[in-house]
């Protein structure tokens, strides 16, 4: 579980990088990469889901105590 814990934060914090460069730069790095393909829909659902999975990590300390 660990393992998909730390995926999904890397996931979130390029999802945070991207939307970074969208605010700062108007650079959308996941389009520029893969051209609004059917695979950039797919890499914006898996960082969704990342983010959500990120939720339940972020929360988990208050379960242990």
């Amino acid at each position: 579980m660990e393992t998909i814990q730390k995926s999904c934060l890397v996931l979130t914090v390029i999802g945070a990088i991207n939307w970074g460069l969208i605010g700062i730069l108007n650079l959308n790095l996941v389009t520029l990469l893969f051209s609004d393909s059917l695979l950039t829909n797919i890499i914006y659902v898996l960082i969704g889901v990342s983010g959500i999975v990120n939720i339940g990590v972020l929360f988990s300390h208050i379960r242990t105590e």
